[in-house]
Parts: structure tokens; C-alpha cells; sequence
């Protein structure tokens, strides 16, 4: 399916997403080994005994609730914005304080000074002693650190911020894809619904047709091929009901699944298959909203930044550094007897020659830089691709609506005209036969293009990056 297709390439698109360096990446939703999130959820409560009755705008708001790919997104902007406080930490001022009271002796032994006792000898002629005996010692200090100049720092944290936004706008883009996976499942499970009801229909039809070639064949007016073709067109479209029924259970637990819903929950869809007529606008309109609201767009753009300014903090490790550090305290024997005392250093830090590390950082945020544009050229072009897409879709979906919507009437004509000569004996059930998997076949075809159309809308407004406010009023035909 279509809508399928959309989800697996931006499952792709996240991974591809991914850079080496963690403050620059773009948060990543997908799980080595694991279906694609938007497929999942989190269960929002536990199952009721009532069954819910669930719309399409319902089934859009409990999957931005519960959705696994949302939740997931907004994980990972949680820790990229932990990342931006940390970069941050490296340029506000650093405060501690300990307080220390010891009470220690210390061996001269063991520091040499019985060596150094032959040749100065204490008075008396004594030599020193092995240990000095027991003393107190008492430190109460406050330290401060302060980074006055690090344009590397600096860098660092003008960049964690753009990931951070990266990071925002990918939750965003992700809110876009629950209401694309929620969308194209939810139409998935009233077409389904739609077949349903189409094959109870063929299944009563052809029960009458069988009744009445039986009852026929009884009285000696048809021979017996017309009742065994009737039943065989009878199991055949009860073959077909019970095959629609089990992918519309299937489809139902999908729809579940991407939402929320406890396991066990009964639950009915309330809408129908919609068809109402819209009248796209230019390409260029389209494509100019894409550009200026999809959010994957504006997350590729704060990624490049992120890494242009990552790539001037890696050149920036040349660059000397000013920092200053300072403490005040009370030092003394006891509490009770001490003195206050201060000390402040500042320095300047001039990098000569660390082995090529600066060198080998700026190697490593060019290729991500790079790798960073090229991501991005790659989206504007998939943008331009999806749009266009989604409005070849649409305009196919709209005349295939209307061509299966006349061949339904023509089908159903069809019928009844055969029936009506199998009634008046100038033919047998064959022909009512070939006219009942005519319709069948138009109503397939009916279905499917309702669906390709609905879908369509839903696939233009994710395209132009107007899913989550957009795809209600689409489905009604307003723009």
C-alpha cells in the first residue's frame, strides 16, 4: 500500500538521520530488529466492558497519545535537550564547597629525614623523631570556576541548541507520521468493512439465484448444471465473505495497535468510506508549503547548522582559552582557631601541539557537515518527488472514483437484466452468474478506489507538511 510505503521510507529516512557525533545527530525512532514504531503504542488504561465508538478525529488524538514512534520522538528530545544543558554547564560558572577537619600524624621515616638526622643532629644530639605526633587540621572553603573566553565551548553549545531544534522539529515531523499511520489504517479498516458489506450482498444474491434454480431444477424447467453453477457461485462468494471478515478483524487489531487502545477493547469505526471531491491547487503552492512547513525539513536545515557550527568548534581547539579560578575560606587547627584566607588565579591556556587532536576533530565534523548537506539536497528532492506524487495520486484516485461508480451502475443494470431473462426462461444461470461476479468485480473496484482516494488526501497533506491540521478537512474536500 501506499501509505505503507511512506512510513518504511521514513523509517529510512530517520536512520539515515543519524551522525556520527551525538550532538549534531537528529533523534532516531527506530529500533534495530523491531517493527517500525508507528505501527505500535503504548496501551492508554485497561479494557471496558463498553464498546467505544471511535471516529476518524478520536482515532488521530488517541494515536498522538499512545502512539510507540511519538513516544520515542519525545524521548529523544529529552535527551537532546539534556545534551544542550550539558554543553552549557561548560560555560556558566562552576561553584563547590567541602569543609575538612582531619586529625592525622605523619611518619618521618618514612619521608627520609632519619637519613637526613646524621648530618643535622637536633639539639641534645638527638635524632628525629620516627613520627610526628598528633595534629589537627581544619579547611572550610567555597572554590569558584569560570570559563572568561573558550570559543570551542562556545561553539559546542551554539550547536547543541540547533540540535535541540533539530530534535523539536523531528517530534513535530513525527506527530506528522502518526496521523499518516493512523490515517492510512483507519481507511485500510472501513474499506474493509465496505467489502464486508458488499460480499453479505453477493453472498444473498447468490443464495436467491440458488434457491431459484434448485426450485427450477425440481420442477423440470432447468437441467441440473444451472443448480450446481449457482452453488458453486454461492460457496464461492461465501468463500469470499469469510475472507473479508477475517481481514477486517486483522485490520481492526491494527488499528488498535497504532492508537492505543488496550488489548481485549471492544471498539467500532463510525465512519464510512467518504468520497467528497478536492480541487488541488498548483504544484508550486504545494510545494512552496512543504518547504516552509514540513517539519523533516526544517530538522535537516537545524542539522546542517548544528554541524557548520560543531565544524568552528573543532577549529576552534587552536585557539587559546582564558579561565579563572578562585576560593575563599577559613583554614586554621580547629574551627575555633583559624583564619580566613582567599586566593584567585587566572591564566591563559595556549594550545602548541596535542598530537594532531585538533586536526583529527576537524576532519570528523567536515565529513558530518557534508554528510549533514547532502541529507539535506536529498529531502528537498524527496519533498519535490512526494508531492508530486501524492497529486498524480489524487487526480488518478478521483477519476478511477467516478469510472468505478458508473461501472457499479452498469454492472448492477446487468444483473438485473439477466435475472430477469433467467426468470423468463430465455437463458440459463450462466449469464446471471457472469453478472454477479461483474458486479462483484465493480465493487471491488469501487472500494479500492475510495480508499486510493482518501488515502491520497492523506498522503498530500503529510506531503506538504499539513497532516496533523489538515487531513480532517481534506477527507471533506476543504483545503
Amino acid at each position: 500500500m501506499a501509505g505503507l510505503a511512506f512510513l518504511a521510507a521514513f523509517a529510512a529516512a530517520s536512520s539515515l538521520a543519524q551522525t556520527t557525533n551525538d550532538s549534531t545527530s537528529a533523534p532516531n525512532v527506530s529500533l534495530p530488529g523491531q517493527q517500525n514504531p508507528f505501527l505500535g503504542s503504548a496501551p492508554e488504561g485497561n479494557p471496558t466492558g463498553e464498546v467505544l465508538q471511535i471516529d476518524f478525529k478520536d482515532a488521530i488524538d488517541r494515536g498522538l497519545r499512545n502512539n510507540l514512534g511519538l513516544l520515542l520522538a519525545s524521548d529523544q528530545t529529552q535527551t537532546a535537550r539534556g545534551e544542550r544543558w550539558k554543553e552549557l554547564s561548560e560555560l556558566l560558572p562552576n561553584v563547590s564547597a567541602h569543609i575538612i577537619e582531619s586529625a592525622q600524624t605523619e611518619s618521618l621515616a618514612a619521608l627520609g629525614f632519619d637519613k637526613l638526622g646524621s648530618f643535622f643532629a637536633s639539639p641534645g644530639g638527638k635524632k628525629f623523631p620516627a613520627v610526628i605526633p598528633a595534629f589537627n587540621y581544619f579547611d572550610a572553603r567555597a572554590s569558584l570556576s569560570q570559563s572568561i573566553f573558550n570559543f570551542r565551548n562556545l561553539e559546542r553549545e551554539r550547536s547543541a541548541v540547533e540540535s535541540l531544534k533539530a530534535s523539536q522539529f523531528s517530534y513535530k515531523d513525527a506527530r506528522e507520521m502518526v496521523v499518516l499511520a493512523v490515517g492510512n489504517s483507519y481507511l485500510q479498516a472501513i474499506a474493509a468493512g465496505a467489502r464486508v458489506e458488499t460480499s453479505e450482498a453477493q453472498v444473498k444474491s447468490a443464495q436467491a439465484l440458488f434457491d431459484k434454480a434448485s426450485d427450477q431444477q425440481k420442477a423440470g424447467l432447468t437441467p441440473a448444471i444451472d443448480a450446481l453453477r449457482s452453488q458453486v457461485e454461492l460457496q464461492t462468494r461465501q468463500q469470499q465473505l469469510i475472507v473479508a471478515r477475517n481481514d477486517l478483524a486483522k485490520l481492526r487489531l491494527s488499528v488498535a495497535r497504532i492508537i492505543g487502545l488496550p488489548p481485549g477493547q471492544e471498539f467500532v469505526l463510525t465512519e464510512k468510506a467518504p468520497y467528497q471531491a478536492l480541487t488541488p491547487l498548483t504544484l508550486d503552492i504545494y510545494l512552496q508549503r512543504a518547504y516552509a512547513t514540513r517539519a523533516d525539513y526544517q530538522a535537516a536545515i537545524a542539522q546542517v547548522r548544528a554541524a557548520e557550527l560543531s565544524r568552528k568548534a573543532a577549529s576552534a581547539g587552536h585557539y587559546p582559552t582564558i579561565g579563572i579560578d578562585a576560593n575563599i575560606g577559613d583554614i586554621g587547627v580547629t574551627p575555633s582557631h583559624s583564619n580566613g584566607t582567599w586566593q584567585v588565579d587566572g591564566g591563559i591556556n595556549i594550545p602548541i601541539f596535542a598530537g594532531n587532536r585538533t586536526h583529527s576533530d576537524v576532519l570528523e565534523a567536515d565529513a558530518q557537515l557534508k554528510q549533514a548537506r547532502s541529507q539535506l539536497g536529498d529531502l528537498r528532492g524527496r519533498i519535490d518527488y512526494e508531492v508530486r506524487i501524492a497529486l498524480l495520486d489524487l487526480n488518478a484516485a478521483a477519476d478511477q472514483v467516478a469510472v468505478a461508480r458508473s461501472s457499479v451502475d452498469l454492472a448492477e443494470q446487468a444483473l438485473k437484466q439477466s435475472q430477469d431473462r433467467f426468470t423468463a426462461g430465455v437463458t440459463d444461470n450462466l449469464e446471471v452468474v457472469q453478472a454477479q461476479e461483474a458486479v462483484a468485480s465493480a465493487h471491488e473496484s469501487y472500494i479500492e478506489s475510495l480508499y486510493a482516494h482518501n488515502l491520497a488526501k492523506v498522503e498530500l497533506a503529510y506531503a506538504i507538511g499539513d497532516a496533523e491540521r489538515g487531513v480532517k478537512q481534506y477527507l471533506k474536500g476543504v483545503q
